[in-house]
Protein backbone atom coordinates (compact mmCIF):
# COMPACT_ATOMS: atom_id res chain seq x y z
CA UNK A 1 0.00 0.00 0.00
CA UNK A 2 1.42 3.35 -1.01
CA UNK A 3 0.72 6.73 0.48
CA UNK A 4 -0.89 7.67 -2.81
CA UNK A 5 -3.78 5.27 -2.08
CA UNK A 6 -4.65 7.03 1.19
CA UNK A 7 -6.52 10.22 1.97
CA UNK A 8 -4.42 13.17 3.12
CA UNK A 9 -5.70 12.75 6.67
CA UNK A 10 -4.85 9.05 6.75
CA UNK A 11 -1.49 9.60 5.11
CA UNK A 12 -0.54 12.08 7.81
CA UNK A 13 -0.42 9.21 10.28
CA UNK A 14 2.49 7.70 8.38
CA UNK A 15 4.43 10.88 9.05
CA UNK A 16 3.97 10.57 12.83
CA UNK A 17 6.34 8.84 15.23
CA UNK A 18 4.33 5.63 15.00
CA UNK A 19 5.45 3.11 12.39
CA UNK A 20 2.71 1.32 10.44
CA UNK A 21 3.44 -2.23 9.35
CA UNK A 22 1.16 -4.09 6.94
CA UNK A 23 1.13 -7.79 6.04
CA UNK A 24 -0.84 -8.92 2.99
CA UNK A 25 -0.53 -12.69 3.48
CA UNK A 26 -2.10 -14.38 6.54
CA UNK A 27 0.37 -14.59 9.42
CA UNK A 28 0.83 -17.79 11.43
CA UNK A 29 -0.38 -17.02 14.95
CA UNK A 30 2.63 -18.26 16.91
CA UNK A 31 5.05 -16.54 14.54
CA UNK A 32 3.02 -13.35 14.73
CA UNK A 33 2.98 -13.32 18.53
CA UNK A 34 6.73 -13.97 18.64
CA UNK A 35 7.38 -11.05 16.29
CA UNK A 36 5.01 -8.80 18.21
CA UNK A 37 6.76 -9.59 21.50
CA UNK A 38 10.15 -8.98 19.84
CA UNK A 39 9.01 -5.56 18.64
CA UNK A 40 7.53 -4.68 22.04
CA UNK A 41 10.85 -5.56 23.67
CA UNK A 42 12.73 -3.39 21.21
CA UNK A 43 10.39 -0.46 21.92
CA UNK A 44 10.96 -0.88 25.66
CA UNK A 45 14.72 -0.89 25.09
CA UNK A 46 14.52 2.29 23.03
CA UNK A 47 15.65 0.44 19.92
CA UNK A 48 12.45 0.77 17.85
CA UNK A 49 9.61 3.20 17.26
CA UNK A 50 6.09 2.56 18.45
CA UNK A 51 4.36 0.34 15.91
CA UNK A 52 0.90 -0.67 14.73
CA UNK A 53 0.92 -3.93 12.75
CA UNK A 54 -2.08 -4.60 10.49
CA UNK A 55 -2.58 -8.24 9.53
CA UNK A 56 -4.88 -11.24 9.20
CA UNK A 57 -4.52 -14.75 10.63
CA UNK A 58 -5.64 -18.15 9.34
CA UNK A 59 -8.79 -19.46 11.11
CA UNK A 60 -8.06 -20.09 14.80
CA UNK A 61 -9.32 -19.56 18.34
CA UNK A 62 -7.38 -17.90 21.12
CA UNK A 63 -8.03 -17.99 24.84
CA UNK A 64 -7.08 -15.03 27.01
CA UNK A 65 -6.19 -14.98 30.69
CA UNK A 66 -9.86 -15.29 31.74
CA UNK A 67 -10.88 -17.97 29.25
CA UNK A 68 -13.26 -20.64 30.59
CA UNK A 69 -13.06 -24.12 29.09
CA UNK A 70 -16.82 -24.43 28.75
CA UNK A 71 -16.81 -21.47 26.33
CA UNK A 72 -14.76 -23.45 23.81
CA UNK A 73 -17.71 -25.22 22.18
CA UNK A 74 -15.90 -26.89 19.27
CA UNK A 75 -12.28 -27.50 20.35
CA UNK A 76 -11.45 -29.57 17.25
CA UNK A 77 -12.75 -27.12 14.67
CA UNK A 78 -9.68 -24.86 14.42
CA UNK A 79 -6.30 -24.62 16.17
CA UNK A 80 -6.62 -23.23 19.69
CA UNK A 81 -3.94 -21.09 21.31
CA UNK A 82 -3.54 -19.86 24.86
CA UNK A 83 -2.38 -16.27 24.94
CA UNK A 84 -1.28 -13.77 27.54
CA UNK A 85 -3.72 -11.05 26.52
CA UNK A 86 -6.65 -10.17 28.71
CA UNK A 87 -10.12 -11.50 27.99
CA UNK A 88 -11.62 -14.84 27.08
CA UNK A 89 -12.04 -16.80 23.85
CA UNK A 90 -12.09 -15.08 20.50
CA UNK A 91 -11.78 -16.00 16.83
CA UNK A 92 -9.29 -14.77 14.25
CA UNK A 93 -9.46 -15.52 10.58
CA UNK A 94 -9.48 -14.21 7.00
CA UNK A 95 -11.64 -11.16 6.49
CA UNK A 96 -10.88 -9.81 9.96
CA UNK A 97 -8.52 -6.88 10.38
CA UNK A 98 -6.25 -7.47 13.34
CA UNK A 99 -4.17 -4.57 14.61
CA UNK A 100 -1.36 -5.34 17.04
CA UNK A 101 -0.68 -2.07 18.83
CA UNK A 102 2.72 -1.56 20.44
CA UNK A 103 2.86 1.78 22.23
CA UNK A 104 5.08 3.03 25.04
CA UNK A 105 2.72 4.23 27.76
CA UNK A 106 5.66 5.68 29.67
CA UNK A 107 5.65 8.39 26.97
CA UNK A 108 1.89 8.72 26.94
CA UNK A 109 -0.25 7.92 30.00
CA UNK A 110 0.51 5.10 32.43
CA UNK A 111 -3.10 4.07 32.81
CA UNK A 112 -4.28 0.76 31.32
CA UNK A 113 -7.97 1.61 31.66
CA UNK A 114 -7.42 4.88 29.84
CA UNK A 115 -5.55 2.99 27.13
CA UNK A 116 -8.41 0.51 26.63
CA UNK A 117 -10.86 3.42 26.52
CA UNK A 118 -8.68 5.01 23.84
CA UNK A 119 -8.71 1.79 21.79
CA UNK A 120 -12.51 1.81 22.01
CA UNK A 121 -12.59 5.44 20.91
CA UNK A 122 -10.27 4.63 18.02
CA UNK A 123 -12.62 1.90 16.79
CA UNK A 124 -15.72 4.04 17.23
CA UNK A 125 -14.18 6.87 15.20
CA UNK A 126 -12.93 4.49 12.50
CA UNK A 127 -16.36 2.90 12.21
CA UNK A 128 -17.95 6.34 11.99
CA UNK A 129 -15.76 7.06 8.96
CA UNK A 130 -17.27 3.93 7.39
CA UNK A 131 -20.85 4.91 8.19
CA UNK A 132 -21.32 2.60 11.19
CA UNK A 133 -22.34 3.72 14.68
CA UNK A 134 -20.29 1.67 17.11
CA UNK A 135 -20.96 1.88 20.83
CA UNK A 136 -19.45 0.84 24.16
CA UNK A 137 -21.45 -1.29 26.57
CA UNK A 138 -20.87 -1.40 30.31
CA UNK A 139 -19.63 -4.85 31.32
CA UNK A 140 -19.18 -6.01 27.71
CA UNK A 141 -15.76 -5.74 26.13
CA UNK A 142 -15.54 -4.63 22.52
CA UNK A 143 -17.58 -2.42 20.22
CA UNK A 144 -21.27 -3.10 19.57
CA UNK A 145 -23.87 -2.09 16.99
CA UNK A 146 -27.65 -2.00 17.24
CA UNK A 147 -29.33 -4.11 14.58
CA UNK A 148 -31.94 -1.59 13.53
CA UNK A 149 -31.14 -2.61 9.95
CA UNK A 150 -33.01 -5.84 10.64
CA UNK A 151 -35.87 -4.22 12.47
CA UNK A 152 -34.54 -5.48 15.80
CA UNK A 153 -33.74 -2.34 17.83
CA UNK A 154 -33.12 -4.37 20.99
CA UNK A 155 -30.59 -6.67 19.33
CA UNK A 156 -26.93 -5.79 19.63
CA UNK A 157 -24.08 -7.52 17.81
CA UNK A 158 -20.36 -7.25 18.38
CA UNK A 159 -18.35 -5.89 15.46
CA UNK A 160 -14.91 -5.53 17.06
CA UNK A 161 -12.99 -7.19 19.89
CA UNK A 162 -10.29 -5.79 22.16
CA UNK A 163 -7.65 -7.74 24.07
CA UNK A 164 -4.48 -6.20 25.44
CA UNK A 165 -1.40 -6.94 27.45
CA UNK A 166 1.05 -4.47 28.93
CA UNK A 167 4.63 -5.30 29.88
CA UNK A 168 6.96 -2.65 31.30
CA UNK A 169 4.34 -0.14 30.14
CA UNK A 170 4.66 -1.22 26.50
CA UNK A 171 1.39 -2.47 25.02
CA UNK A 172 0.86 -5.42 22.73
CA UNK A 173 -1.99 -7.46 21.24
CA UNK A 174 -4.78 -5.00 20.38
CA UNK A 175 -7.99 -5.08 18.33
CA UNK A 176 -9.83 -7.25 15.82
CA UNK A 177 -12.41 -5.65 13.51
CA UNK A 178 -14.75 -7.92 11.56
CA UNK A 179 -14.75 -6.78 7.94
CA UNK A 180 -15.92 -9.88 6.04
CA UNK A 181 -15.03 -13.03 8.01
CA UNK A 182 -17.09 -16.22 7.89
CA UNK A 183 -19.37 -15.44 10.84
CA UNK A 184 -20.25 -19.13 11.27
CA UNK A 185 -16.70 -19.63 12.55
CA UNK A 186 -17.70 -17.82 15.75
CA UNK A 187 -20.12 -20.69 16.49
CA UNK A 188 -17.25 -22.74 17.92
CA UNK A 189 -16.88 -20.44 20.94
CA UNK A 190 -18.82 -18.17 23.26
CA UNK A 191 -17.13 -14.99 21.99
CA UNK A 192 -15.45 -13.20 24.88
CA UNK A 193 -17.61 -15.22 27.25
CA UNK A 194 -20.69 -13.17 26.37
CA UNK A 195 -23.75 -15.27 25.59
CA UNK A 196 -27.08 -13.88 24.41
CA UNK A 197 -25.61 -11.49 21.85
CA UNK A 198 -24.48 -11.96 18.27
CA UNK A 199 -21.43 -11.20 16.18
CA UNK A 200 -21.52 -9.14 13.02
CA UNK A 201 -19.21 -7.67 10.39
CA UNK A 202 -19.11 -4.60 8.20
CA UNK A 203 -20.31 -6.57 5.19
CA UNK A 204 -23.08 -8.19 7.27
CA UNK A 205 -24.16 -4.65 8.18
CA UNK A 206 -24.34 -3.77 4.49
CA UNK A 207 -21.09 -1.80 4.43
CA UNK A 208 -19.33 -3.23 1.38
CA UNK A 209 -15.73 -2.18 1.93
CA UNK A 210 -12.37 -3.83 1.45
CA UNK A 211 -9.35 -3.95 3.72
CA UNK A 212 -7.72 -0.94 2.05
CA UNK A 213 -10.69 1.27 2.94
CA UNK A 214 -10.79 -0.14 6.46
CA UNK A 215 -7.08 0.53 6.90
CA UNK A 216 -7.56 4.12 5.73
CA UNK A 217 -10.28 4.61 8.34
CA UNK A 218 -8.19 3.02 11.09
CA UNK A 219 -5.13 5.09 10.30
CA UNK A 220 -7.03 8.35 10.07
CA UNK A 221 -8.90 7.78 13.33
CA UNK A 222 -5.75 6.62 15.12
CA UNK A 223 -4.12 10.02 14.73
CA UNK A 224 -7.16 11.70 16.29
CA UNK A 225 -6.89 9.59 19.45
CA UNK A 226 -3.19 8.86 19.77
CA UNK A 227 -1.66 11.75 17.85
CA UNK A 228 -0.94 15.29 18.99
CA UNK A 229 -3.82 16.59 21.09
CA UNK A 230 -5.48 13.17 21.39
CA UNK A 231 -6.42 11.56 24.69
CA UNK A 232 -3.39 9.22 24.52
CA UNK A 233 -0.94 11.59 22.89
CA UNK A 234 2.79 11.42 23.59
CA UNK A 235 3.56 13.55 26.65
CA UNK A 236 7.10 14.80 26.65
Amino acid sequence: MSLATLSDQAASVFQSNVDWRHSDAPIDYEAGVAEMERMAGAINAGEASETVWLLEHPPLYTGGTRAVGADLLQPDRFPVYSTGRGGEYTYHGPGQRVAYVMLDLKRRRQDVRAYVHALEEWLIRALDRLGVEGERRQGRVGIWVRRTDRGEPLREDKVAAIGVRVRRWVTFHGIALNVEPDLSHFDGIVPCGIAGHGVTSLVDLGVLVGMTEVDEALKGAFDEVFGAGGEMAIRE
